[in-house]
Parts: structure tokens; sequence; C-alpha cells
């Protein structure tokens, strides 16, 4: 045999295994395989209150109990949770390694390059952490660019990093923690002087530790020329359309019900996160309006 009649034996030898590492999803379409196994790969970040396991096991938070409703209204029996770093999120959908990213991830252009993204689920303000005190009377974004010794920490694959670079603060002066569980521990070690998060995020650290506090009053960072409003919804890979419009649709019908809005508010986000999170476009937001 030719060498080259070998490398064409090995070829099609191998092929079968690699075939059968490949996603199912991949094979038939998310939707199909939803129907015939009534199972779905979910990711969370595991951060509250967007989407974590409590101390039961049990997973919940504003995108889960959204999703379960959901998943629940297209047949979907079983839930595989996945819990991944936030920046390991997208490229785990598209790599195939979970079905859908369900951590109220912030709808942006260079995401949406992607992904692809469903209706706005949310939406929120953002925030900082800081020292009991605030002993260096931080109040804004603004503060690390006036301060270069001060040191801003940030989450990995966070739109909060693009929010520090919009305002000028250089690359120097911001530290990246690979989770909200992080901050704590480095305000304390006086790793960083501030930590950047959603309004809710900050908020929710806030209570664990009487060392910390969220800075307040606080001015929020501008963006694309306007004060921030980040708005949350699920990603998918772009070639799950026709599950993308089912879950839409089912996303849509409950999004007019009280039980949606209700559920929104326990976790903290205000009736004007509800109206904006409902009447903002998913279109407008990747197109960087």
């Amino acid at each position: 045999m030719t060498s080259y009649k070998k490398r064409i034996a090995s070829i099609l030898t191998l092929l079968p295994i690699l075939l059968i590492g490949l996603p199912s999803a991949h094979a038939e379409g998310l939707l199909k395989q939803v129907e015939k196994t009534g199972t779905i790969k979910v990711g969370i970040a595991n951060e509250i209150p967007y989407g974590y396991k409590d101390a039961n096991g049990k997973v919940q938070g504003i995108a889960p109990n959204a999703a379960k409703h959901v998943l629940h209204e297209m047949g979907v029996k079983h839930i595989e949770w996945v819990i991944l770093p936030f920046g390991a999120l997208i490229p785990a959908v598209k790599a195939g390694r979970i079905d859908i990213a369900s951590a109220s991830q912030n709808v942006l252009p260079e995401r949406c390059q992607q992904v692809t993204f469903s209706k706005v689920n949310s939406s929120y303000g953002e925030g900082l952490l800081v020292a009991k005190g605030n002993p260096h009377n931080i109040h804004s974004y603004k503060a690390f660019k006036d301060n270069p010794k001060l040191k801003l920490g940030v989450v990995t694959g966070a739109d909060e990093l693009n929010f520090a670079q919009a305002m000028g603060i250089p690359q120097s002066q911001i530290v990246m923690i690979n989770a909200n569980s992080d901050a704590i521990p480095a305000l304390q070690a006086r790793r960083i002087d501030a930590y950047a998060a959603t309004g809710l995020t900050v908020h929710n650290l806030a209570k664990r530790s009487s060392s910390v506090v969220g800075a307040e009053p606080f001015t929020q960072p501008i963006y694309h020329g306007k004060p921030t409003r980040s708005y949350g919804a699920f990603s998918f890979r772009k070639s799950d359309t026709a599950f993308i419009k089912r879950f839409d649709e089912k996303l849509a019908a409950y999004q007019k019900t009280e039980a949606w809005a209700k559920d929104e508010m326990h976790y903290g986000l205000s009736h004007e996160d509800v109206e904006a999170a409902r009447k903002m476009s998913t279109a407008m937001l990747c197109a960087g309006h």
C-alpha cells in the first residue's frame, strides 16, 4: 500500500471516532434533539442573583427561573445545569459543551457576533464594591482615571472591562479576577480598591461581609455616549435558529404575565428595570443602539 493510501485509510478509520465526539445538537439541530430526548444542557456562572446553585443544591436566579418556565413550556423534561466561569460561557455555547447560557449576560455587539441572544430578559445598572468606610472616596469609574494608584477589580469576560476601558482607565490599573466570590477577599487583601459589577451583584456581595459596602452615591459609567444600562438575555449557538424562535415565543408570552415580573423583582430588580427589559429590542442592542 502506498503512503498516500495508508493516510487515507487512517483518516477513514478515525472518522467514526471523531464524529462520535461531535455534539448531537450540531448534527440534528437543538430543537429536534430536545423534542427527541427531552433534555438540555444549560450553563450558569453561579452568580447571585443572576443564576446560581443555592445551599440545597437548587439552581435558581433571574435567568434560570425564566429558563425553567420557558423550557417546561417547550416540553423539556430534564435540565442538566453546568456551572462555568462567566468568561467561559460563550466559548462553551459555541463549542457545544452547553446548549444555553443562562446568566443574564449583557447583550453587546461584540457578543452578538459570536452567539445569538434571546429576547431581553432583564435590565440593570452598575455599581462598585469598596472597603467599609470607602477609604478612597470612590463614587465612580472616573475616580480611577483621576488617581493612577487605585486598582479596579473586574471579573474575566465581564462587560465592566469594556466600561472601564471606555472611561479611559488604563489596563495597568485593572485587576482581573475569576468570579464574584473573589471580590471580597481581593478587597480585604488590598489587591484592589474597588470591585466593578452590576448594582445587583454589589448589593448582594455587601450583604455577605461587614468589611465591604456598595459605593454610595454612585455615578453610572458612560458607554457609547450614555449612562450604562445593561440588558441581560440567554445566549445560543447561531445555528440553532428553530429552537431560538420557539424559545423567544414562549419567553414573550411569559413576560406578559405578573408572575414573570414578580420573580424579577423578587431578586431586587425594580419596576423600572422590569419595564426596561420588556421594551428593549435585542436587535437594537446588537446593532449598538
